[in-house]
């Protein structure tokens, strides 16, 4: 009888719950193949794939042979490697799609680990002897002074003078100063000394360093109490100890002014990694990670997959901010994702807001996570005053009350600026015909298109249509035409007009689509009496230090929703908001215009703040069943036949049966049935105990794939969704 025949198990990329063996490539082997990249024949195409298992298979069997091996070691080994199989688990996702969801782009696609080097700077023989002999206070005595000691990153030197590289060329022409490859960026950190800290802050940071292994904490802070500073002073002892801190915010726009704070305390490279590098730039910072050449790594949501082989510390800042769910492929949640690897690592873990989502201040509550509250703001400034504003029956021009425009006139006068919030881009919600009430509808989606440009474009905020606004209605022809809402183009057009002389600057996603752009607009503003017209992107962690009146326009749709989680994020988007007022020493106000002043939410915000908010709402949550007291799964079906989404999650229900510890709503249509010119219906999986969710997923998930109706659908299972639609 025949020796069985050596087989490699391999995860590859494609959307089917299983693993495909194949007989090894020719030629040697790595000492360790599990973790390793391989590149395998699949049909008529070649996929990268990653070992999972080594076995054997009969003589007999028809096997393909696996092309080549694309790895020396194994890339993907340790925790990294056994939480990314937990998650797999977890989210009942394709072990190949999660592995390939973790890499970086180039190595996803089969090239090799990059090259990690850097670039510094260090002072020659002549110029250490001459340096005294500068120019005191010009630019290249002050370089010279930062590179006395040791060779410095040139990302350090960048985060703590203004125009070095002229400084640098002037050095480099008199023989001085040179620059250097760094094969390994400098792993001792030369931080600067900071403010003193208060308190709270002490009794935070002395927590979080003399944790000993898994320790998560709840950083429960008002805005404007200086959680950064904690992190800073967390990280600098996790450096002082040889390892590496990974820290994760919630969109690109606050990496710029994040990393550039970083590095200017930490004395040490800090890598960024996001969407807005190109596919080169994050996998060379991947790389650097898994070789432990960076240090400090700060990130959006991707960045929770970094190997971190000597791990000491994981941050996540604003931990309440949807955009750390990821809402298609690997429907993953990076906060969560960050406690499991965590644990798995051994080390503290640090989620960081002022407004704590419901399910982490649950978990502070029954004891899993340490609760560490800063009451009171850093320095010396002090709560924004808040006003409600009761609009009813008053006069608005373009959303605007005559008497946000005098406040706003006041503040402008004395030398501030003001935030004019409303958290809806574009110039208006609707078109509307006034003679017949036509509206412009999305062809392809159950929602009415967003008009732009002044009321010449229109465009779909769910698939993206775009067309030009029609010059007559197209249902009666007439010319009487009008958008309807208020978006920020038009609260922008609207303020330009009102005070020509200062600059008005609107931020939204529109305007901040470019690399550094946010910034960019920032920096424009800088100092200068101004106005700034935004949505959430304002909301979140920006330090405006001239900014002393924030006005809330067009809260009133927020206050009346079928979502079950609308008031938490409403809530959460106002305290955030109201905290860009008054953070220097300047007090600060907060006007909110509404049509329903006497609101339970808005006067449980004004007088008490979030946390009495948060009591009540968690309240209510418990007596509905809502999470954080059920674990939901969500299953999403489309077609471009309802009938066909519809049968396909009759079927999953099927599979389902009667559970005794499981409750299952539907099939239903979602709440926007018709996007992109797909039908969607959706089937809720509920359970008070996650176990008893975990265990129907693990039966029903592998046997979705191999449903007739699946044929004719595409479907998608979200395990904790955060978005029901």
């Amino acid at each position: 009888m025949d020796a069985p025949l050596p087989t490699l198990r391999i995860a590859l990329p494609v959307p089917l719950p299983q693993l495909f063996d194949y007989l090894p490539p020719e030629g040697p082997a790595p000492d360790v193949v599990v973790g390793c990249r391989i590149r395998v024949p699949f049909g008529p195409r070649e996929l990268v794939g990653v070992v999972v298992e080594q076995g054997s298979a009969d003589p007999a069997a028809s096997l393909r042979q696996a092309l080549t091996w694309l790895d020396p070691a194994p890339l993907l080994q340790a925790e990294l490697w056994h939480s990314l199989q937990w998650l797999a688990r977890y989210t009942h996702a394709p072990l190949g799609e999660v592995l390939s969801t973790a890499l970086p782009g180039p190595l996803r696609h089969g090239e090799p680990m990059p090259e990690t080097h850097h670039w510094g700077w260090q002072l020659s023989a002549d110029g250490r002897e001459q340096r005294g002999s500068l120019r005191a206070g010009s630019r290249p005595r002050q370089l010279a002074e930062l590179l006395a000691d040791a060779v410095v990153d040139e990302d350090v030197i960048a985060a703590r003078m203004d125009d070095w590289r002229t400084a640098a060329r002037s050095l480099a022409k008199r023989g001085l100063a040179e620059r250097v490859a760094l094969a390994v960026a400098p792993l001792q950190a030369s931080p600067l000394g900071g403010p003193t800290l208060n308190p709270e802050q002490a009794t935070a940071v002395q927590a979080i360093t003399a944790a000993q292994g898994f320790a998560p904490f709840l950083l429960d802070g008002v805005t404007g109490s200086g959680k950064t500073e904690v992190y800073l002073q967390a990280i600098i002892q996790c450096l002082a100890q040889g390892r590496q801190a990974l820290v994760l915010v919630p969109e690109i726009g606050l990496t710029p002014q994040t990393l550039a704070r970083f590095r200017s305390r930490l004395g040490i490279a800090v890598h960024a990694f996001h969407s807005g590098l190109n596919d080169n730039e994050r996998a060379r910072v991947w790389a650097a990670a898994s070789r432990g050449e960076a240090r400090v790594i700060v990130g959006t949501r991707s960045a929770i997959f970094m190997p971190l082989p000597e791990a000491g510390l994981l941050i996540v800042d604003e931990e309440h901010d949807n955009s750390y769910k990821q809402q298609d492929g690997i429907r993953y949640h990076a906060r969560d994702f960050a406690l499991v690897r965590a644990k798995a690592l051994g080390i503290p873990v640090v989620l960081g807001s002022a407004t704590p989502a419901m399910e982490t201040l649950h978990n502070a509550h029954a004891g899993r996570f340490t609760h560490l509250r800063l009451k009171v703001r850093a320095g010396d400034a002090m709560p924004p005053r808040v006003r409600i504003l009761d609009v009813r029956k008053r006069p608005l021009r373009d959303g605007l009350s005559p008497q946000v425009l005098e406040g706003i006139a006041e503040h402008l006068r004395n030398g501030q600026q003001v935030l004019v919030f409303k958290n809806r881009r574009g110039y208006a919600p609707v078109l509307l015909c006034h003679d017949c009430g036509w509206t412009a509808p999305c062809q392809r989606c159950d929602a009415p298109m967003t008009v732009h440009g002044a009321g010449r474009r229109l465009q779909c905020h769910h698939c993206g249509a775009r067309q030009a606004a029609p010059l007559a209605c197209p249902a009666c022809a007439s010319l009487a035409l009008q958008p309807q809402g208020i978006g920020t183009e038009r609260l922008e057009e609207h303020l330009v007009q009102a005070f020509p002389d200062v600059p008005v600057l609107r931020i939204d996603r529109s305007t901040t689509s470019r690399r550094d752009a946010l910034e960019q607009q920032l920096a424009r503003l800088g100092d200068q009496p101004g106005i700034l017209v935004g949505t959430q992107i304002l909301a979140k962690g920006h330090d405006l230090p001239k900014l002393t009146l924030v006005v809330v326009v067009g809260i009133d749709e927020g206050l009346f929703s079928s979502d079950f989680r609308a008031t938490e994020k409403l809530a959460q988007q106002l305290i955030q908001v109201a905290g860009r007022a008054g953070r220097a020493r300047d007090p600060g106000e907060v006007w909110l215009q509404t049509h329903h002043p006497g609101h339970p939410l808005l006067e449980t915000l004004v007088n008490g703040g979030y946390h009495p908010f948060a009591a009540a709402e968690l309240n209510q949550r418990q007596a509905a069943g809502f999470p954080p007291f059920a674990h939901l799964a969500l299953l999403r079906a489309e077609a471009q036949q309802v009938e066909h989404a519809s049968a396909f999650l009759l079927a999953v229900r099927a599979l389902v049966g009667e559970q005794p510890h499981l409750e299952a709503f539907g099939p239903m249509p979602a709440p926007m049935p018709r996007r992109a010119g797909y039908q969607r219906t959706q089937l809720l999986l509920s359970s008070a105990q996650r176990p008893a969710l975990h265990a129907v997923l693990d039966h029903v998930a592998p046997l979705l794939q191999g449903l007739p109706e699946a044929r004719k659908v595409r479907w998608s299972l979200d395990v904790d969704p955060v978005d029901l639609y």
